[in-house]
């Protein structure tokens, strides 16, 4: 292929190895690395080269993609890389980062002389799995060549939202999705909780608004996995979904602005991961309502 490309993934948790899986069936060369080695491993079957270390993994790369838990996370594993970039070399930065990591994101690639994409995805493990994400892409118009063939293998639609990723415009926008993300799968919790505690059979409540305004495929999903107790595998994890609820929380204070339901989201899914349901499907938030 003319747009093979040498893709560096630092993070292989679910949608890491996701990515890395589907890079290499589009024919990209594609080297991985993770902090816990065995979550890797089972990509060399699909001719994944699992590395010993990010500086292993980013050498004579292309492409550096970093999808990570946190803003920290990725500014500590692309320090641990540095040996090993190159000037020039583009960073596909994928990892939710919040607001307040995007500085000192911004400066380790100017210090590295690197191109900068702030580009996180939309989507959970089964679009991820079938490389139908949607990017959001942010980073200069020139250089766009060498990172569409990546988000070309991992999603389905890109959607550019401006050409400077400094400004973490793409960051801006996933929060804002992820907000009502949150905020849903907390409604769907509690409806199925008030249910359960009223003695109301949650088919009735499906029933009543079917096929109107208040339906939603998101709320039977999410719904589905609670009532047929199919929250592991996770599609997106409670921890990390914890996670991204307080990001969205700091970025309304930055802003000025109280989320209320945002930091209620937060506080249920805290608490689920207490009780065990950490790296079970954010569904499992359901079991907030209840003392276990």
């Amino acid at each position: 292929m003319t747009d093979r490309l040498t893709v560096a993934v630092l993070g292989t948790g679910i949608m890491g190895a996701a990515m890395a899986r589907n890079l290499a069936r589009a024919g990209h060369r594609v080297r991985a690395w993770n902090r816990t080695r065995a979550k890797a491993e089972p990509l060399t079957a699909d001719g994944v080269l699992v590395a010993d270390g990010p500086a292993e993994a980013v050498r004579d790369a292309d492409v550096v993609l970093t999808i990570l838990h946190d803003g920290p996370a990725a500014l500590d594993v692309m320090r641990q890389a540095a040996g090993g970039l190159r000037p020039g070399t583009a960073w596909v930065q994928s990892t939710t980062a919040g607001l307040d990591a995007l500085p000192g994101l911004a400066d380790f690639a100017r210090e590295h002389a690197l191109v900068l994409y702030d580009a996180p995805v939309l989507g959970t493990r089964q679009p991820a799995e079938a490389g139908r994400l949607t990017v959001l892409a942010a980073g200069p118009v020139e250089g766009r060549e060498k990172v569409t063939p990546v988000f070309d293998a991992v999603g389905a639609r890109t959607v550019w939202t401006g050409d400077d990723g400094a400004e973490g415009t793409a960051t801006r926008l996933k929060l804002v999705a992820n907000s009502w993300v949150i905020a849903a799968t907390a409604a769907t919790g509690e409806t199925l909780a008030l249910s359960r505690a009223l003695g109301v059979d949650p088919q009735q409540f499906f029933d009543l608004i079917a096929g109107g305004p208040l339906d939603m495929g998101y709320l039977r999903a999410k719904a589905g996995l609670v009532l047929e107790e199919r929250l592991s595998p996770p599609q997106f994890a409670v921890s990390t979904a914890a996670k991204d609820a307080r990001l969205i929380v700091e970025a309304g204070e930055r802003g000025g602005v109280r989320l209320d339901v945002a930091a209620a989201g937060a506080a249920r899914l805290e608490r689920a991961a207490a009780q065990g349901h950490g790296e079970e499907d954010m569904a499992a938030a359901y079991f907030a309502s209840f003392d276990e």
